[in-house]
């Protein structure tokens, strides 16, 4: 089969963008208004901190909704692809391997295409994947780049399939990665930034008062920052930050159950309302003596397997190579709950977990 003409799909990218800001700012909000409220102990903002990623996520859900029955009223297209690379993209730990695909689509009234995707093979099934393979897939007809293959086709495109030669498509591959580049990145972050010194100049007022009040003779922890070349630690009597330097994560091993240990290790404080993580910053909002707030002691937490939540989440639930992350835990509805969202160009996805770290819950992205 001669391939002679590309035209790819065209994509929204201003869509992208604005999505990409707005997830800045919930992020920048959320996590500034926890801190912020709980050292100005003010419970409505420290609420609302806890608050918006979730309403967040029901926007988004809800919007996509008309969307999502609009592709659930139209039979998705089918056509036969080319295999052009198959690379392991994780999930090895499980039978199921996140494998990324570059192949050549080649629909029945349309231009052929390359594009780049993720699917979850079996173990069992790699070896039916196999580069120069023909396979059935399927995907919207308003979204091309959303491929999946067809593990079961009909007889008659199984025949197809088997009696077809693809030749590679020229030109540049299609995917949803392609928007998840610098720009995307930068707006994201700049929202972030924003959003945050929004919250903290709304307050600002309050806040410089707590910092006096914690300086009298009847606070209870001293405010402390000490600031190095590979990290920050800012401790005040409600609540405690560390942001790591450059080239860290508070995924490498060992280098969250050590910040903690770093904010706790100078005070009388081990028992927490909420713990924020995300890759280089680290949160912590201390219970106050006497709070009837259901906490947790700090040291309890399985800190060692919250990589794995975080890549679980991360490589699982559809996001599609997401660019941000955040792990929260609280116990505001009684017993224990790790909570893990990552965003990517798939969306926004939820993991949650016992005060194990065992998997109870999964939302993958919309």
């Amino acid at each position: 089969m001669a391939i002679t003409t590309v035209v790819p799909p065209t994509r929204n990218t201003l869509f992208t963008l604005v999505r990409g800001a707005m997830t800045g700012g919930v992020i920048g909000a959320s996590l500034t208004a926890l801190v912020v409220g709980a050292v100005i102990r003010s419970v409505p903002l420290f609420v609302t901190g806890l608050g918006i990623p979730a309403v967040y996520a029901l926007l988004v859900f809800l919007a996509g909704a008309p969307r999502r029955a609009r592709e659930a009223a139209i039979a998705p297209r089918t056509a036969l692809a080319m295999t052009e690379s198959v690379e392991a993209a994780g999930g090895e730990a499980t039978s199921d391997v996140a494998v990324r695909f570059v192949s050549t689509v080649v629909p029945d009234e349309a231009p052929a295409y390359r594009v780049a995707f993720t699917q979850h093979v079996h173990l069992a099934d790699l070896p039916d994947y196999r580069v120069g393979g023909v396979v059935v897939v399927q995907y919207p007809p308003g979204r091309p780049w959303r491929v999946r293959i067809v593990k079961r086709p009909t007889p008659e495109w199984e025949e197809r399939a088997a009696g077809a030669r693809i030749d590679p498509a020229p030109g540049p591959i299609l995917t949803s990665e392609n928007l998840e580049g610098s720009a995307v990145g930068f707006v994201r972050l700049l929202a972030m930034l924003l959003a945050a010194a929004g919250v903290f100049l709304l307050f600002r007022a309050d806040l410089f008062d707590e910092d006096i009040s914690a300086g009298s003779p009847s606070s209870t922890r001293p405010s402390v920052s000490a600031s190095g070349s590979s990290s920050t630690t800012v401790v005040t009597s409600a609540s405690g930050t560390v942001t790591l330097g450059p080239h860290q994560s508070f995924l490498d091993q060992g280098e969250l159950r050590e910040a903690v240990t770093a904010l706790t290790q100078d005070t009388d404080a081990h028992m927490g309302l909420t713990v924020v993580v995300q890759d280089r910053m680290l949160s912590v909002v201390y219970a106050h003596t006497g709070s009837r707030t259901p906490t947790f002691d700090l040291h309890s937490l399985p800190y060692e397997r919250f990589p794995a939540l975080v890549k679980e989440a991360r490589s699982s639930l559809g996001a599609e190579s997401p660019q941000t992350w955040e792990l929260t835990v609280e116990r505001l509805t009684g017993s224990l709950a790790i909570r893990v969202g990552v965003t990517g160009a798939g969306g926004t996805a939820w993991l949650e977990a016992d005060g194990d770290a065992n998997v109870v819950w999964r939302t993958p992205a919309r």
